[in-house]
């Protein structure tokens, strides 16, 4: 399966973490962001290049999340040496074993793995493996739920060198490096929903005799809205809603039912399903996409780590106020049912409907700017004939060219270094850069004094340690290396080790070559220069270089029309809750969620404007929306979504906002695809007759300014005006 860019950054992350100092690493994974698939291949990845090594993978007691688990790991690497707790038992612990053990059988009183019996002890197996020489490394899965005396005693049986805990919502451990994955990244590549919805369109009262008819009625009605949608797609997806009850509520359990019941969805017909400590009904396969169960009554949060991504809506009914709030439950409804958004703001988003104030603040406070309410806004009259071009992307396979890739990195070289014809030179240009050149192995350690060892002192010595190389020793070191330059852009490391041999290596034939190594010396010149080469690989990807262009067919064009309604997000408790009137939509309110500052002040920057007339927000994701399609330089496509639609004295305007310049004029901005992003920007702008550019804030002066046609990233340029004197 191959890994999205923000795994693949992870486990490069989780890679340097266990290969520095900490012992102690957090991985902050938000629920659907594929935490099994980066960690099975991050022990993969670590074994191919660590001998004497074993992984062991301690679960929750809850869901055989242990068995799950293993097999996924076996349906990702065909060969992978997985072992549970009966093997081990059997057959004690090998090298490269990778072992996924629930907790709570070496935990539980009266569990049967600890015993003294026929059978060595769990303890003596441990014993037996460190006497061997291997070295125990291991993953604690939803730590929040094991940080007890007992877990700490099995933990310290491994004497493992690294402690890895993982968990959505992870307590604080002292001293750990802190690996964390953004909510944006995952919902960028569409693992899970765009935003939860907090009682969309609620009214201002509702009678307190029927509060929870009204949830009911609200929900099912969503349910039936996402299920339509799904059939006007082709897709044989049947939304869950799910019921959370209180504790202690027998009665309020049953006037659910019966509410289910009278819309025909009941027990009997299998519409309904029951989810409790001590009754199970209808749940057999309730997690495919196209099972027959509506609905599902639950009281505490489901099992850990149940998967169901057709649940979309969940009704939280109050009872006892003292009840805390489960982040795990919210995760439950954010899964995409494949995986992928719809481009339809219905669909992408899921649904909360509570009159529970202390939950609703407790989801807030978690999820922030993704857990919003909302309401659905009508286009005003005038802009309902606007349109413009919108371009798609047509490639059916998602992934990088080797080949282009190979080019794109021989060009950044030759751009950023100086890099050409002569390989002496070229020696001399990447040593000059800092590139390190020796036959040897060069590792670096430091000296000094310290007081402190959770803290060093500015100033002490680095010494440079040489080792001979030796192609057999350093053969997984340099397998890892190259695995995770490949990382960087996507590439396994088949391709990773054509691409640096074909550039470095004397035995390749490229016509782009840099330098001309004997294979020995590229061993060297890649593990002493590993995070050079990731770095440079990456930002070649993104580099405007002289690569070829898209091509008119590689591209497919459609009509662009402002949809004729607005699912609009926004923050309920904000200060400012004026109309901004001069959005295309009725009711725009300052109070627009997620904005990020630039945005924000812009739309202030075009509602004060007497130069503009109206303004409209894009969409970052979905048909519905303008897009323009660029390439990075490995031939990969991606959608390109300008921020704004600007009408301004008879004129339309493409704008994109991005991170502006901080008080000494540094760039603020992160996105390395900017430059490409304004080629293709200018080149749809030219091709329409538009006008636009990229607009980014100036701190120091508190000035938007504005690049319409030459993108640099120096605010001093003259290439930025402001944005006042331009629209």
């Amino acid at each position: 399966m191959e890994l999205k860019e923000f795994q693949a950054g992870a486990i490069r992350q989780l890679l340097d973490a266990i290969g520095g100092p900490s012992r102690n690493i957090v991985l902050k994974s938000p629920t659907g962001s594929g935490k099994t698939l980066i960690l099975t291949h991050l022990m993969q990845q670590y074994l191919r290049s660590t001998p004497g090594t074993v992984f062991v993978w301690l679960t929750p007691g809850k869901g055989n999340l242990e068995e799950q688990s293993r097999e996924k790991m076996d349906r990702y690497f065909h060969g992978a040496q997985t072992k549970l707790l009966p093997d081990v038992m059997t057959a004690g612990f090998e090298e490269n074993d990778c072992c996924f053990i629930n907790w709570e059988k070496l935990t539980k009183k009266g569990n049967n793995a600890l015993k003294e019996g026929e059978r060595l002890s769990f303890l003596e197996r441990v014993r037996a493996a460190r006497a061997a020489g291997l070295r125990f490394l291991v993953i604690v899965d939803e730590s929040h739920q094991n940080n007890t005396v007992k877990a700490e005693e099995i933990l310290r049986l491994f004497h493992a060198e690294k402690i890895l805990r993982c968990s959505a919502t992870p307590q604080e451990t002292k001293g750990a490096v802190l690996v964390e994955i953004s909510e944006e990244s995952v919902i960028a590549e569409g693992l899970i929903k765009k935003m939860l919805i907090i009682n969309e369109d609620f009214p201002s009262t509702v009678e307190a005799g029927r509060q929870i008819d009204f949830l009911l009625e609200r929900a099912y009605q969503k349910q039936q809205d996402l299920a339509a949608a799904y059939r006007r797609l082709g897709k044989p997806i049947h939304p869950l809603l799910i019921v959370q009850l209180p504790n202690q509520s027998q009665s309020m359990q049953d006037s659910v039912t019966e509410w289910f019941a009278r819309q025909g969805v009941t027990l009997e017909n299998g519409r309904l399903a029951v989810w409790l400590s001590d009754r199970h009904e209808n749940l057999d396969g309730i997690e495919q996409n196209g099972a027959r169960p509506a609905a599902l009554l639950m009281k505490q949060a489901v099992a850990t780590g149940w998967d169901c991504p057709r649940a979309q809506i969940l009704v939280k009914l109050r009872g006892n106020m003292d009840e805390t709030f489960e982040i795990q439950t919210i995760g439950r409804i954010r899964r995409m049912p494949e995986a992928r958004h719809y481009g339809c703001d219905l669909l992408d988003s899921c649904y909360l409907y509570t009159f529970d104030e202390k939950f609703t603040t407790g989801v807030k406070q978690s999820l922030g700017k993704n857990a919003l309410d909302a309401c659905t806004l009508p286009l005003k009259e005038p802009f309902r004939t606007f349109s413009l071009t919108s371009e798609q992307r047509t490639m059916v396979a998602d992934s990088r060219d080797p080949q282009r890739a190979l080019h794109a990195a021989a060009q950044y070289f030759a751009k950023s270094f100086h890099t050409g014809g002569n390989k002496a030179q070229n020696a001399a240009r990447l040593q000059a850069a800092g590139f390190v050149l020796s036959e040897n192995v060069v590792r670096h350690t430091i000296s000094g004094k310290t007081a402190t060892l959770d803290r060093l002192p500015e100033g002490l010595a680095t010494v440079a340690v040489t080792e001979q190389l030796s192609t057999h020793a350093h053969g997984r070191d340099y397998h890892q290396r190259v695995s995770r330059i490949g990382l960087e852009i996507g590439l396994p490391y088949a391709y990773m080790n054509t691409i640096l041999r074909k550039l470095f290596d004397q035995k390749f034939q490229f016509s782009g070559k840099i330098l001309a190594l004997e294979p020995r010396a590229v061993y060297a010149f890649v593990l002493n220069n590993a995070d050079r080469l990731r770095r440079a690989f990456r930002e070649a990807m993104a580099a405007d270089l002289a690569q070829t262009r898209l091509e008119a067919h590689d591209v497919s064009k459609v009509p662009f029309r402002f949809p004729t309604s607005c699912f609009f997000t926004y923050d309920a408790k904000a200060k400012n809750q004026a109309v901004l009137r001069k959005n295309v939509y009725e009711n725009y309110r300052a109070s627009a969620e997620p904005r990020s500052s630039a945005e924000r002040k812009f739309e202030k920057y075009c509602e004060t404007s007497p130069r503009v007339e109206w303004f409209y927000k894009n969409g970052d994701k979905g048909n519905e929306y303008l897009s323009i399609v660029y390439e990075d330089n490995a031939g990969k496509q991606r959608n390109f979504y300008p921020d704004y639609l600007v009408g301004a004295n008879g004129e339309t305007w493409v704008i994109e906002t991005k991170g502006g310049f901080d008080r000494g004029g540094n760039s603020q901005d992160i996105d390395l695809f900017t430059p490409k992003k304004f080629e293709v920007l200018r080149d749809y702008l030219s091709r329409y007759g538009l006008k636009g550019g990229i607009v980014r804030n100036d701190e120091k002066s508190g000035e938007l300014c504005i690049c319409t046609s030459h993108y640099s990233d120096a605010l001093e340029s003259s290439d930025w005006t402001l944005l006042s004197e331009v629209l």
